[in-house]
């Protein structure tokens, strides 16, 4: 059981963010926010991902102009991102569920002032968003681009928002690589107790992205750190978001789906294993039941292993064993094992509903 740190619950939208809401998954659409029609597009693909919020950059007001029309057609919180221009924070608030600004370039505090008051006649919440790469010059001077220059980023624009009186603050403390990430949020965790967004600045391709991510996020998730969090990938935004709850359910916190316990392949198994699996993760990813299925591909793991799972195949040379719960259900040949397995699968999903 991983005990969260407790923290202050913000809302962003109807989202909650802390306390003891579950931990919500995050992308940003890359589109030109001026084109509308493109934006809110991608903001249905990213909804029908299963995304909880998302952010869309505002660099210009034309783009600033553009978010009532993108907010009107859709239910997701709009998160608006702005760098530099202060007012183009306060044209989005008007409309958008949370603003999100960069202390180092956009570091006049009457500028910030503004952003506050314009924040708090609508009741939404800010993201301090502190990037290691764009850290403002006094911060950067004394510490460098570490962890400690961030947290001191982080602390010192935290005061300045408490003595304007809000507090409906989450923050972020991102770097573009695993130990600044973790050594950062570590450090600012038990200084307050506001919720972290979560995340690896600028993380790469698919690959390089999942595996920062996992790392950084899956330590700090294990710590009881963060509360809402977001997979930096370039492109592929939905991979962002089933990337962000393959790590939340392979830490255990969320529930869902099946987690699949197949072998690693070597020369005792006696079917086509990696296509068998394919086959099981294509045909079962509906299934919203949290159960465990095991795919095994010879019997010398396959009894142990099944003895944990919900549902299981054992191959064997020409046939193979299907299990429930640790008992052999069924011996079949091998051309009909895997249908009969995923209909135990369905009917153990639909048992548990």
């Amino acid at each position: 059981m991983i005990n969260r740190y407790k923290t202050k619950k913000i809302f962003v939208g109807n989202v909650a963010i802390g306390g003891d809401a579950p931990i919500s998954v995050q992308s940003m659409t890359y589109t030109k926010t001026s084109d509308i029609e493109a934006t809110i597009e991608q903001i249905k693909q990213l909804h029908f991902a299963g995304a909880d919020i998302v952010r869309v950059a505002v660099p210009d007001m034309e783009a600033a102009n553009a978010l009532k029309t993108i907010k009107e057609n859709t239910t997701l919180p709009i998160v608006a991102d702005i760098h530099f221009n202060y007012k183009l924070a306060l044209k989005a608030a008007e409309v958008v569920d949370c603003i999100r600004f960069n202390p180092g370039n956009i570091s006049d505090k009457n500028k910030i002032k503004e952003i506050i008051h314009a924040c708090k006649q609508r009741n939404l919440p800010v993201r301090v968003g502190v990037n290691c790469g764009s850290l403002e010059k006094q911060f950067e001077d004394k510490y460098g681009q570490t962890p400690k220059g961030m947290v001191e980023s982080a602390l010192y624009n935290i005061k300045y928002l408490e003595d304007l009186d809000f507090t409906d603050i989450k923050v972020s403390l991102k770097a573009s690589d695993v130990q600044r990430t973790v050594e950062a949020y570590r450090m600012l965790r038990p200084l307050n107790n506001y919720p972290f967004h979560l995340g690896v600045t600028e993380a790469g391709t698919q690959f390089h992205s999942t595996i920062k991510s996992s790392i950084a996020l899956g330590s700090l998730l294990l710590d009881g750190i963060g509360d809402t969090m977001r997979i930096s990938m370039t492109g592929e935004l939905e991979k962002e978001i089933e990337v962000g709850r393959a790590i939340l359910k392979d830490a255990g916190i969320i529930k869902e789906g099946l987690n699949i316990i197949s072998c690693p392949t070597c020369g005792r198994i006696e079917a086509d294993l990696v296509s068998a699996v394919a086959e099981v993760e294509k045909a079962t990813a509906h299934i919203k039941t949290p159960l465990n299925v095991s795919v095994m591909g010879c019997v010398v793991n396959a009894i142990g292993e099944a003895k944990s799972a919900d549902v299981a195949i054992a191959y064997g040379k020409g046939s193979g064993l299907i299990i429930k719960k640790g008992e052999v259900i069924e011996k079949l040949p091998t051309e009909k094992l895997l249908e009969r397995f995923l209909e135990e699968v369905e009917k153990e999903a639909k048992l548990h509903s």
